[in-house]
C-alpha cells in the first residue's frame, strides 16, 4: 500500500502515475491473466490486431503474444510506464508489441483500426471521485463517454471490446448500451468470494429488442467484502467504485 496515493484523487493525476511507474516494476490491477483467461482466448486469434488500453506495468500483453496474438499495441498515458516496458520486451527478445505513450480520450488511431481492444480496469479510474454511483458526476461521465466513443471509433466493424472492472452490471450498462455505439453487452464475472466483471461488447451486433431490456429494472448492488480476495490497492479502489 505504500504506492498508493494519499487521497483516492490521486489516481487521477498523471504526475501520481508517472512517479509510481518510475520505480514500481509490475502490478496487476483486478487479478492476473490466469483468472479470466478461459473467457478470453476463445476470442483470440493469431491474425488479430489488438490494442491494451492503459497497459501500465502489468504483463497482460506479454501474456497474448503467449497465446500467439502477433500484432499487439499496448498504449499508456505515463511515458514512465511505456519506457519501463519497452525496456522489459526489449530484455525478454519479445517481438510482435508496439508500446505508445497516448490518451485513452484521444486515441491517435484511424477508424477500424483494431479487431480487439482490451482494458483491465483503466475506465474504472474515470470514476473515481465521481460521486453517486447511480448519478456519477457529469464531468466524470463525459470522459467516460469519451473514452467509450474512441474505442468504439477505432474497432473494426465486427470488432470486440474486452472490459474487466470492478464496475457491476447496474453502473456500466447505461454507459455501454449508449445510442450511438452498436455493439451488444454481455458480461461473465470471476473471483470466488468477491467478484470481477468481465464485459464482452461486440460491434455492429446490438440486438433489436435492446429497447425491451432498457425496461428491466435494475438490480439493487450487494457489496461483498471479501478482503482476502482483494489484490494490494484493489480493496481501496473497489471501495470507490461502490460508495
Amino acid at each position: 500500500m505504500d504506492v498508493a496515493p494519499s487521497t483516492v484523487s490521486g489516481y487521477l493525476d498523471p504526475t501520481y502515475w508517472e512517479e509510481r511507474f518510475s520505480s514500481e516494476e509490475h502490478y496487476e490491477w483486478l487479478k492476473d491473466y490466469s483468472h479470466f483467461r478461459h473467457f478470453l482466448t476463445p476470442l483470440l486469434s493469431p491474425s488479430l490486431s489488438v490494442m491494451e488500453l492503459g497497459c501500465g506495468n502489468s504483463r497482460l500483453g506479454e501474456e497474448l503474444r503467449q497465446e500467439g496474438v502477433s500484432d499487439i499495441t499496448c498504449i499508456d498515458l505515463a511515458s514512465a510506464a511505456v519506457e519501463r516496458m519497452k525496456r522489459r520486451l526489449s530484455e525478454k527478445s519479445i517481438s510482435g508489441i508496439k508500446v505508445l505513450v497516448a490518451d485513452m480520450l484521444d486515441l491517435p488511431f484511424q477508424p477500424e483500426t483494431f479487431d480487439l481492444v482490451i482494458e483491465k480496469g483503466t475506465m474504472d479510474v474515470l470514476f473515481v471521485d465521481s460521486g453517486d454511483p447511480w448519478n456519477p458526476n457529469p464531468s466524470n461521465v463525459s470522459k467516460v463517454m469519451k473514452m467509450l466513443e474512441g474505442i468504439h471509433k477505432v474497432l473494426k466493424q465486427d470488432g470486440v471490446y474486452i472490459s474487466i472492472s470492478f464496475g457491476q452490471p447496474h453502473f456500466r450498462r447505461k454507459f455501454f448500451e449508449a445510442p450511438n455505439f452498436t455493439w451488444s453487452v454481455e458480461y461473465d464475472k470471476f473471483g470466488d468470494g468477491f467478484h470481477y466483471f468481465f464485459y464482452i461488447l461486440k460491434k455492429g451486433k446490438r440486438s433489436l429488442d435492446y429497447e425491451k431490456n432498457q425496461n428491466i429494472s435494475a438490480e439493487m448492488p450487494s457489496i461483498n467484502l471479501f478482503h482476502e480476495e482483494l489484490e494490494g490497492e484493489d480493496f481501496l479502489f473497489r471501495m470507490v467504485e461502490d460508495l
